[in-house]
C-alpha cells in the first residue's frame, strides 16, 4: 500500500480517539475524509480489516470505529460519547461476538490464543 499523505493523516486523528496507526488503519479501508465515515457501519470496517490484516483485530478498534463514525454523522455530538470506551460491549457482548468472529473468519486458534486481542487469520 502507498504511504497516506500527511494532509490525509492529520484530517483523520481530529476525531477522538484515532492516532497515527488507526488512521493509517481507516485509510487502508478507503476512508481519507472524516466525512467518509458518515454512514458506514463499524462492524462492517471492523470485520474488513481484519480480514485485510489477517489477524483479530482488538475490539477496542471497533470501539474507536463506532466513536469515529458517531463524530462524523453528528453535528452537536455528546462530550462522553465521543470517548470511545463509552462505544464498549458489555464483556459477554464482546466474547460472543469475538468468538463468532474467530469462526466466521477461519481462524485457527487454542485456549490462550481466543483470549488474546491478535488472533492470526488461516489463509484459505
Amino acid at each position: 500500500m502507498k504511504s497516506p499523505d500527511k494532509t490525509v493523516l492529520r484530517e483523520l486523528q481530529t476525531i477522538p480517539g484515532v492516532g497515527p496507526s488507526i488512521a493509517r488503519d481507516l485509510v487502508e479501508l478507503g476512508i481519507r475524509r472524516v466525512q467518509d465515515l458518515r454512514g458506514k457501519d463499524p462492524e462492517r470496517l471492523y470485520r474488513l480489516l481484519c480480514r485485510r490484516q489477517g489477524l483479530l483485530m482488538d475490539r477496542c478498534l471497533l470501539y474507536v470505529f463506532r466513536c469515529a463514525v458517531y463524530y462524523a454523522e453528528t453535528k452537536k455530538a455528546e462530550a462522553r460519547l465521543l470517548l470511545w470506551w463509552n462505544w464498549k460491549d458489555t464483556p459477554s457482548v464482546a466474547r460472543k461476538a469475538k468468538l463468532a468472529l474467530i469462526s466466521e473468519l477461519g481462524a485457527r486458534t487454542t485456549g490462550a490464543a481466543s483470549r488474546s486481542s491478535r488472533v492470526r487469520l488461516s489463509r484459505a
